[in-house]
């Protein structure tokens, strides 16, 4: 077969350019990423829509919702996942059970998990919030959270109360005083309170503060205690303290205390001044009575001893008239 250089060369170009071609397609195609995980598509009572970023159930107490989390590893080689339930707010991850804890999802594979999330009975109806944790890679691995919304149906239920209302300190000079109180959620719903207060007494007003939110959510069952600073309370006064506390859904409760102010450094002195009054006048009284008491025996005395004299000088005339007849009676004895 003769030798043909054209044809000889033209075939060593074209392999030449197309090792080159394959070579920059490998170099210019990205690289598989990792591993993920998100709701599987479809799945869920809404939202329907097939790419969702978070779950979301919804059903009243007592019953079972199930759901199916996607786990994607378009990697060339096989990863194993943990998954855990972690809960927000009021614990849902605690009503959630996944039918495995540990997935090793293969290479360029795509691994769907189901899961149930069990809402107790008697609890009250609202939202709740939760997660699946998923970890890959060891504890260095990366980590992928997807949220759990639950919303528990049923009839809602505001009630909020004030209790323990006391007032300490004040009562000197510049003092300040604290009120303390504490608000309880006695209803099935997570509560955002207000709270006001006021202060009447015997002179008037002596404290007024407009309603104000509190920084944090106060969830059904829970309590918290609170503290407030009066940094001018009265000085002397006995006054009425009352907190109100009031929220979403009609909720209302208040309490009051009552604070007597009494200036301590005064309240001393003039509990000296009295003892010192009462001890004088008890004092006088009693000098009173001893002075009165010894007129009243002088006189008795004075009488006695007049009357005493009367008698002996009574005697003492008698005596002498006695003496007289006496002498006479031997001399006509004599005679006879």
């Amino acid at each position: 077969m003769p030798f043909r250089p054209r044809a000889a060369v033209s075939g060593v170009v074209l392999a030449t350019a197309a090792v080159l071609l394959c070579s920059a397609a490998a170099v210019a195609r990205p690289a598989a990423p990792g591993w993920s995980a998100a709701p599987a598509p479809g799945g869920g009572a809404r939202p329907s829509a097939q790419d969702r970023p978070y779950f979301y159930l919804e059903g009243a107490p007592g019953t079972v919702m199930t759901d199916r989390l996607s786990l994607s590893n378009p990697s060339g080689r096989a990863v194993t996942v943990r998954l855990r339930g972690a809960g927000i707010g009021s614990g849902a991850g605690s009503w959630l059970a996944l039918a495995a804890k540990e997935v090793t999802i293969p290479p360029r594979t795509r691994a769907g998990v189901p899961f149930a999330v069990t809402v107790p009975r008697g609890t009250g109806p609202g939202s709740h919030s939760g997660a699946i944790v998923a970890t890959g890679g060891g504890k260095t691995g990366r980590q992928a959270r997807v949220p759990v919304h639950l919303r528990v149906t049923g009839p809602a239920l505001s009630a909020l109360t004030v209790e323990n209302v006391s007032v300490r300190g004040g009562g000197d000079g510049d003092a300040p005083a604290v009120i303390r109180y504490a608000l309880v959620n006695r209803g099935n719903t997570a509560l955002r309170p207000r709270v006001a207060v006021r202060a009447e007494g015997v002179f008037g007003e002596a404290l007024r503060r407009t309603a104000r939110s509190l920084p944090h959510e106060l969830l059904p069952g829970r309590r918290i205690d609170r503290t407030e600073k009066w940094p001018d309370p009265p000085v002397l006064d006995s006054v009425d303290v009352r907190v109100t506390a009031t929220a979403e859904g009609g909720a209302r409760g208040s309490a009051t205390a009552t604070y007597t102010a009494v200036p301590w450094g005064g309240a001393a002195g003039a509990a000296l001044v009295l003892a010192a009054g009462t001890g004088g006048w008890v004092l006088v009284r009693r000098r009173r009575a001893e002075r009165s008491g010894g007129a009243e025996t002088g006189a008795e005395g004075g009488g006695e001893a007049h009357q005493m004299t009367r008698r002996e000088r009574e005697l003492a005339s008698t005596g002498s008239a006695t003496g007289t007849g006496s002498g006479s009676v031997p001399g006509s004895g004599a005679r006879s």
